[in-house]
């Protein structure tokens, strides 16, 4: 019996960061639940809370899907199994269920404006873009998975992992940073819903992109000093707390213009050693 402990206590390390895995589908399954519930409720009310849990579903998701895999590197229990569910996980979690929501909360709330042939064709122009969303996430994470020691076009710092391309978490927590951040409340103008679609179509262009995004890799968990680490932890945890709607949407946008700067500066001084060559 006391041999028999130690290999079950294995087993049932192998399957905690599954379960959280399936945490994150179990969410994204919640998120596509709440964004058809918000196209059938006739409260106006009613429906900006389903969009807005929704858009929370995805943050909770993108924590969820952070913390299977450290917990798979920390107690050394990866899998190729794990590894294959959470790519799945992802496609649905982070590419199905922020493409519909994005499509049902941005562009098919449009309310008449005297001119159904512009509101059709943004419509179905909207149906293109949500679904380009949802390739270019497919696509980002088809190419994570093939590759070995991927690099950026732009390099960065030497000694620093970053991630090639915009990762599929980040690109779904931006959508739904800018959905809680309107408490969930759809657009209804059809301008306000093209700036929206420029927003889905830069964000997917992002995904598939070779620019660089800083991975958080070379953050140390397990160091034996955690103390700075653990109070900027916390630090975070109180501001997003306190102010969710605004401190969530300069988080998810501040990571997207960082790979956004770091393309544009590494283009500028590509450009001026050329001409000082």
């Amino acid at each position: 019996m006391a041999q028999g402990t130690p290999s079950s206590a294995r087993r049932g390390m192998y399957i905690l960061p599954s379960l959280f895995t399936a945490g994150s589908i179990a969410l994204g399954y919640y998120v596509i639940m709440e964004s058809i519930r918000g196209t059938v409720v006739s409260d106006p009310g009613l429906r900006a809370m389903a969009f807005d849990r929704a858009a929370l579903a995805i943050i909770f998701a993108i924590v969820f899907d952070g913390l299977d895999g450290r917990i798979a590197r920390m107690t050394n229990t990866s899998s190729e199994f794990g590894k294959e569910l959470d790519s799945l996980a992802d496609v649905i979690t982070f590419g199905v269920a922020p493409s519909l929501l994005a499509y049902l909360w941005g562009v098919r709330q449009l309310a008449p404006s005297g001119h159904p042939e512009i509101e059709g064709r943004v419509m179905h122009f909207g149906i293109v873009v949500c679904f380009l969303f949802l390739i270019c996430g497919a696509s980002r994470l088809a190419r994570f998975n093939i590759s070995v020691n991927p690099q950026p076009r732009n390099p960065g710092l030497p000694g620093r992992k970053y991630f090639v391309g915009m990762p599929i978490p980040a690109a779904a927590g931006v959508l739904a940073a800018v959905i809680h951040f309107e408490a969930g409340s759809p657009v209804y103008s059809v301008w306000i819903s093209l700036v929206w679609l420029g927003l889905v179509a830069f964000t997917g262009f992002l995904m598939v992109s070779s620019w660089r995004f800083w991975s958080g890799k070379e953050i140390d968990m397990s160091a034996r000093k955690p103390g700075r680490l653990l109070a900027l932890v916390v630090v975070i945890i109180g501001v997003v707390v306190e102010w969710h709607q605004t401190a969530l949407l300069v988080m998810a946008l501040g990571y997207l213009a960082s790979g956004v700067m770091a393309r544009l500066a590494y283009s500028l001084k590509r450009r001026m050693t050329q001409r000082a060559s």
